[in-house]
């Protein structure tokens, strides 16, 4: 590995955020599990949880093209919703899942700087009434057009840069945030030498 790649690698996971994730419950695409794979790699998002309930595991992400996204992060799956809230309770003090209802709250006004989990439903139905009531509260993207809803890659993305903003402004980004033990077992899958010392 050049050292060029090394400093490549490094400097990604010097701004890997380890209090935030995005969960995926019964979402069929694999297109789109692998759309949002490429932007939480874009915000420093290193974990994400895939919960499959209804449907077969995937055993794989899509297009080539944005499917690489995926040797960059840690992708947990689940078939039971208990165990993946088990470990979701476990990592993140809150857990909001994406669905219009009279008590959701607009996504701005979360605070998403706190460790969170973001969960999004599947492309027909959304998130399921047993997830929502696991969950801490819902949130809705404001939107004034005529459809309210958006694909989910692209409501994914609206909500974790949000996220990445409100994140910058508590100065996440400045250090490394990664434990060294997770930092460890990151650059041993990644191929990069460990640390001297």
């Amino acid at each position: 590995m050049t050292p060029e790649r090394l400093d490549r690698l490094g400097s990604v996971l010097s701004k890997r955020q380890p209090d935030i994730t995005v969960v995926l419950e019964n979402v069929f695409d694999p297109h789109n599990i692998s759309a949002v794979m490429r932007t939480c790699d874009a915000v420093g998002i290193q974990d994400i949880f895939i919960l499959n309930t209804r449907i077969p595991r995937h055993k794989k992400w899509g297009a080539k093209s944005s499917s690489s996204a995926a040797k960059w992060l840690t992708i947990h799956q689940y078939t039971e919703a208990e165990a993946c809230f088990a470990e979701l309770r476990n990592r993140y003090q809150k857990i909001y899942t994406t669905h219009l209802s009279s008590d959701a709250v607009q996504l701005h006004d979360l605070n998403l700087a706190e460790p969170v989990a973001l969960v999004f439903g599947n492309e027909h139905s959304g998130v399921s009434d047993e997830i929502i009531a696991l969950a801490d509260g819902n949130f809705i993207i404001p939107q004034v057009g005529i459809i309210k809803s958006l694909n989910i890659s692209v409501a994914c993305a609206v909500t974790v840069y949000e996220a990445s903003r409100q994140k910058s402004i508590a100065g996440h980004y400045a250090t490394c945030r990664l434990s060294g033990t997770e930092l460890a077992r990151i650059k041993a899958v990644w191929g990069m030498p460990p640390d001297e010392g």
